[in-house]
């Protein structure tokens, strides 16, 4: 049987370097993006090792999310993989920000990841079977970060999501665990001083920022007959950079 994989937020980043890993099995894959058009441009990619598609998706809207799942059982008929990986990561100070500012990150990053999973639990109910990702963040459950108030809030959300939804989908032969990457060259990096590049790279014990597979390959282990018998874990995957207690007990090592 050809797994039915929808990884949001895949037109790019995380999501992207997550649906080439899952192409490589030969799944059929379903690019949800908001932004339709490099949504295609993956799926086009792709087409070549799997049959992919895109799937215009607006996860802070519940309507936008059931249209996407319905449209996916549609065509596939199943769905066994579920990647809620569609985030944002806009700065505002603490003191300054708007509600505005609050609600579009936490209605992107916490209530989108609500959304995804309450929409794909149903087909995979009535399967008795599926695996469900949610990418976290260090930030908020592990370390804070100046100026990421609302991001932090709404990934430390996300790891209470998913282990309490663990509970309730248990006894239905589904799971869900969390992936929480640390710095990862994405996009979002492009602009950025190589100063501020240099020193974030010193600050991981690695010595490199992570790559897109590296979280692709932990959440394609999540949705992998090996990870049966775990759900409603996390893993983190930051190239050791939270380990430190301080900034200096690395050095010489």
């Amino acid at each position: 049987m050809t797994r039915v994989v929808v990884i949001t937020g895949s037109a790019s980043g995380i999501g992207r370097g997550m649906a080439e890993r899952f192409a490589e099995d030969g799944c059929r894959v379903g690019i949800a993006d908001i932004n339709v058009e490099a949504a295609e441009q993956v799926a086009d990619e792709l087409s070549t090792s799997c049959e992919a598609v895109a799937y215009p998706v607006d996860v802070s809207k519940e309507d936008s999310v059931a249209s996407c799942i319905d449209a996916v059982l549609q065509r596939w008929g199943r769905l066994d993989v579920l990647c809620a990986n569609a985030g944002i990561y806009p700065a505002a100070p603490l003191g300054e920000m708007t509600e505005a500012e609050w609600d579009h990150v936490t209605g992107i990053n916490l209530k989108g990841v609500f959304f995804c999973v309450k929409h794909a639990i149903v087909p995979m109910r009535q399967q008795r079977s599926g695996r469900i990702i949610v990418t976290a963040s260090v930030t908020g459950p592990v370390v804070g970060y100046p100026g990421m108030t609302h991001y932090a809030a709404a990934k430390a959300g996300t790891v209470g999501l998913v282990r309490t939804a663990a509970l309730e989908l248990a006894s239905q032969g589904i799971t869900i665990n969390a992936v929480m990457p640390g710095n990862v060259l994405t996009p979002g990096w492009k602009g950025q001083p190589q100063e501020y590049i240099d020193a974030a790279v010193e600050s991981i014990p690695l010595k490199r920022l992570g790559l897109p597979k590296d979280i692709a390959n932990a959440a394609h282990f999540f949705a992998d007959e090996r990870s049966d018998y775990i759900t409603g874990q996390t893993l983190i995957i930051d190239g050791g950079q939270t380990l430190p207690e301080t900034a200096q007990v690395m050095d010489g090592w």
